[in-house]
């Protein structure tokens, strides 16, 4: 039989002046004399349940158990005896001072969705993998890997020592496909870029030695010839300057089969010439190549962020600029047309480059087209944020995680990245 215990209280408590003490939480409002005589209370008192349930007791080791069947435990709980578990937390306090409002008459809370770090994790939209990256590297005939002043963390390098090397370094941290552009001696650049054909050349050179090494690596190449040219340009250029758009699309077929001859697996022409994806496709299958991908520089922009990247392999225009080949940063559908060309000719991937400055063309593309796309992060956006880090402006690694992000969200399937191997490490937890 539960027993009965009665309490009294008689208290007075003085007025609070000042503040409107019923609009804010956390100060107590203004009572005057306000008194409590005979308060009664009755609590029932039952007997002690047998079991009580707190995680916070179980300390390191599991929570003990009590040798209880199935059928007991449910037979306490039918009698009351319900084991007891730990009360439900009080509702944390605001500050002094913080207004009382009514709640606004609100259907859908969004930050609801945002309240923890595994419901932001559940409901993310986008995700960032090392399988994302393409590693960018630079190549040349020299034994020792040289510095790249204007893209710190890069090197052109060796293309039997440091290239070999820096592909396995890639490999651990998942980053399993590489891009290829080599540094080509002046001796060897000619107006026509035939050196672009050389079987032997560096680039078929690099191909077959990766390959013997990592059968499995995924290896794409750029077919254009300014690393070969003596003019610096994509493409053969006339006494008037005028670059030759049909002669070169000739050079560059035969670039893209001696480099699918050593063993590439995705050849990717840059030089923005006009039909030279369904030539180099036509090329390629001719020669038994039909398994090689093309992944075509769709919407290459005239841009002024390559700065560096010119630098890697001092391939700057002799002369004049890319503008009549490379397009408009001022245009928008002009990728459209690109891109519908690309796809009717046989491409199997779309390039945006650059990529950060035009994420309104990866969307453009992502929207209409059914292909992967690919953004490359070139090297002024590289440059930039390493920069930025240097000077301590920004945190480098947070600016370079999300810039790759926003890339995804944008609609990149790949991107090109020179932070490819530092971002990978990174997703996987490495500080190095």
């Amino acid at each position: 039989m539960a027993s009965t215990k009665t309490f009294s209280a008689s208290s007075t408590v003085p007025a609070i002046n000042g503040l409107d003490c019923n609009n804010y939480v956390g100060l107590k409002p203004a009572v005057n004399n306000l008194r409590f005589n005979g308060f009664k209370s009755s609590v029932k008192v039952f007997p002690k349940r047998a079991l009580i349930v707190r995680a916070s007791e179980s300390q390191s080791g599991p929570m003990k158990k009590l040798g209880l069947s199935d059928a007991e435990c449910e037979a306490a709980v039918a009698a009351g005896n319900v084991p007891e578990a730990p009360s439900v937390p009080p509702k944390p306090a605001a500050p002094a001072g913080t207004p009382v409002v009514p709640l606004l008459p609100l259907s859908r809370r969004p930050r609801r969705n945002r309240s923890s770090p595994v419901l932001r994790a559940a409901f993310q939209e986008t995700n960032l993998s090392p399988s994302n990256f393409v590693y960018p590297l630079f190549i040349h005939e020299g034994e020792q890997d040289t510095p790249i002043g204007a893209m710190p963390g890069c090197y052109r390098l060796g293309w039997r020592h440091g290239l070999v090397e820096e592909v396995a370094k890639a490999r651990e941290v998942g980053v399993n496909s590489i891009v290829l552009f080599p540094k080509v001696p002046d001796a060897l650049k000619s107006p026509t870029g035939d050196e672009a054909y050389n079987d032997n050349g560096l680039v078929p050179r690099a191909i077959r030695l990766l390959k013997d090494k990592y059968p499995d690596l995924v290896i794409y190449t750029d077919v254009a010839l300014d690393p070969y040219s003596s003019d610096g340009h994509d493409g053969i250029v006339r006494e008037d300057g005028v670059i030759m758009n049909d002669e070169t699309v000739h050079q560059l077929c035969k670039q893209a089969v001696s480099q699918a001859r050593a063993g590439a697996d995705v050849v990717s022409p840059s030089d923005m010439m006009d039909g030279r994806v369904g030539a180099i496709r036509t090329a390629l299958d001719a020669e038994g190549f039909h398994h090689v991908s093309i992944m075509s520089y769709t919407a290459k922009y005239a841009s002024s962020f390559y700065g560096p990247f010119r630098e890697a392999l001092d391939s700057n225009p002799r002369f004049g600029d890319k503008k009549t080949y490379q397009m408009n940063p001022a245009n928008f559908r002009e990728a459209l047309i690109e891109a519908h060309e690309d796809e009717s000719e046989g491409a199997d991937i779309l390039l945006v480059k650059p990529g950060l400055p035009y994420l309104d063309i990866i969307r453009l593309l992502r929207e209409k087209s059914p292909l992967p796309i690919a953004a490359y992060q070139v090297s002024g956006e590289y440059s930039m944020i390493k920069a930025g880090g240097v000077l301590k402006m920004i945190d480098e690694e947070r600016v370079m995680m999300e810039s790759l992000m926003c890339l995804r969200r944008a609609g990149a399937d790949i991107i090109l990245t020179y932070f490819a191997l530092q971002a990978a490490r990174c997703l996987c937890g490495e500080k190095r």
